[in-house]
């Protein structure tokens, strides 16, 4: 099979298994007073954006940087309370995981080992 094709069914790959994940989580969010819980939900999504642009923009020099803010944006965001998780069956899992792991390997090395 060409590369082109196996890159694109890694990919799809991890699409897949990003969806099986991400049916059991739920984002939330509200109106909250200042001082209770709205600072770390605001801070969590101005920390992600700025890691996002720094990773896009600035390259190698700033990659260290970039990595760091999107870490403590995800902290961020599980200490807002805005994120749930539902329970999820044996199954579910097993597919979001082999699916996450199998298109990870055909986009990183093109084949799957055994």
């Amino acid at each position: 099979m060409s590369r082109l094709l196996i890159k694109l069914i890694g990919l799809v790959l991890v699409f897949i298994g990003i969806y099986f994940f991400g049916q059991n989580i739920i984002f939330v969010s509200g109106y909250y007073s200042i001082f209770s819980r709205s600072l770390p939900a605001t801070a969590s999504v101005l920390a992600i954006m700025a890691g996002l642009i720094t990773l896009m923009f600035f390259g190698r020099e700033a990659r260290n940087l970039g990595w760091g803010l999107l870490g403590l944006g995800l902290v961020l965001v599980f200490l807002s309370g805005g994120v749930f998780f539902r329970a999820t069956s044996l199954w579910n899992l097993f597919v979001a995981c082999a699916a996450l792991v199998a298109g990870y390997k055909l986009l990183s090395q093109g084949r799957i080992n055994f």
